[in-house]
């Protein structure tokens, strides 16, 4: 079996979700899905990140982002990685995010992967929403190719 790589793509102007859905085929129903922070079908905007591959179907080998180290989350990093981060967070119902993730660290990145670390049990500094390796490996954050 291939694996399936988790894939974003760039609204184009003139795109909705039913043409994007073709060209990835998949469903809208799908990409709403994988989406959460598209609340209207019918709303998507030039230059938005969608994701249009679902974050885990892979055959084992890489399946998820090695984690990446401490230093990696910054305010200068932007990286897919952030990203698909994000997404398990709001499947893990952890979402501190207003709209949705992006590709850059932020302040709403750091209190959702604090809540995760909470979810799990950790506290006092062990919960400071920099992710670690033993809580980053039990996020499960899908492989992302760049």
């Amino acid at each position: 079996m291939e694996k399936t790589r988790t894939q974003f793509y760039v609204v184009k102007t003139g795109d909705n979700l039913t043409k994007i859905a073709q060209r990835f085929h998949v469903t809208v129903d799908q990409i709403m899905a994988w989406n959460p922070q598209i609340k209207d079908r019918n709303k998507i905007f030039p230059d938005q990140r969608i994701r249009v591959a679902p974050p885990q179907e892979t055959d084992g080998d890489g399946e998820y982002e090695p984690f990446p180290g401490a230093d990696f989350f910054q305010p200068s990093v932007t990286s897919p990685v952030i990203e698909a981060m994000g997404y398990r967070l709001i499947e893990e119902e952890c979402s501190m995010y207003s709209g949705g993730p992006d590709s850059t660290w932020s302040p709403a990145d750091q209190k959702s992967y604090a809540n995760w670390q909470r979810k799990l049990g950790f506290s006092g500094p062990d919960a400071d929403g920099i992710p670690g390796r033993t809580s980053w490996n039990k996020l499960h954050v899908p492989a992302v190719y760049e």
